[in-house]
Parts: C-alpha cells; sequence; structure tokens
C-alpha cells in the first residue's frame, strides 16, 4: 500500500470508529466495510416540505489522498431513495457544492460534516428545482465530479 493510501485507510478507520459511536439524527451509515467506497443515508429533519418523509443516499469515494483530497460524492437513485430537486443538484446525482472541490475542501472536514452541510443545504432550499442546463449536463458530462470545475455564481460578491 502506497504511503498516501496507508494515510488514508488510517483516517477512514478513525472516522469509521467515531461513527460507530454514533451519528448525528438523520444519518445513517449504511455501508463502510472497506475505505474506498462508503454509502450513507441522509434525512433533512425540520418541516422543509420539499424533502420531508424522505430518505437520500450518498456514495462517498475516497481516493488515496483523502483527506488531503475531498471525497467523491454523489446521490444514487434507487427506487425508494431518489435523488434530491435541489438547485444545486443535477439529475444524476452530482452535487455542485463548493466544500466538495478542490479549493473548498479542507482535511478537517470529514464524512459526518460533508453529510451535515449537506442536510443543512437541502433544509434551506426553496426551490423545486434543478440546476440551470440539468438536462444537457447529465447528457454530455464524461468527467468524474471532482474533476468537474464548477462556476459557484450565486458566491460573488
Amino acid at each position: 500500500m502506497a504511503p498516501g493510501a496507508q494515510f488514508a485507510a488510517k483516517r477512514l478507520g478513525k472516522e469509521l470508529t467515531k461513527i460507530s459511536k454514533g451519528l448525528p439524527a438523520g444519518i445513517v451509515l449504511v455501508q463502510g466495510d472497506n475505505f474506498e467506497e462508503w454509502l450513507l443515508d441522509i434525512q433533512v429533519l425540520d418541516s422543509n416540505p420539499l424533502y420531508m418523509g424522505q430518505t437520500y443516499r450518498l456514495k462517498f469515494k475516497f481516493g488515496s489522498s483523502y483527506p488531503i483530497e475531498p471525497p467523491e460524492v454523489v446521490f444514487v437513485k434507487l427506487p425508494d431513495r431518489p435523488i434530491p430537486i435541489h438547485p444545486h443538484i443535477y439529475s444524476n446525482g452530482i452535487i455542485c457544492l463548493d466544500l466538495l472541490g478542490q479549493q473548498g475542501w479542507s482535511p478537517v472536514q470529514n464524512v459526518e460534516s460533508v453529510c451535515m452541510s449537506l442536510q443543512s443545504m437541502l433544509t434551506g432550499n426553496t426551490k423545486n428545482e434543478r440546476p440551470p442546463g440539468d438536462e444537457e449536463f447529465v447528457r454530455g458530462n464524461r468527467l468524474r465530479p471532482k474533476d468537474i470545475d464548477f462556476y459557484y455564481h450565486d458566491n460573488n460578491v
């Protein structure tokens, strides 16, 4: 195992130990039996009518440079787990969130904090819509989520 991969495995082992002691409400580890890919379910716990009663599946893919580099995080569609409709979530599950990009990521972040950020992002949403250009993006994108250079237009001052 390469030194970077050993560091990633050690960090993920610590995160898994912490997660096994409990996660915040609305976050459940579904699968975390390896250090390459984890599945978690999240729910929005407030009364946002857009997401009330829904559970969403997240897939985390970890590279050998984790936590120096962010994990790849996407929503996964299952028969009982839709992809949430949100202005920063494409219909293929790719999430446009600066926290998940190279510029917004910090090694102090972890699986739990990413899930909590996504819960918060959904909680604060009032628009039942996909990002502009969703169909074209989904049809034409061939990049992995971590390789997409999103333009965060609503973060401009």
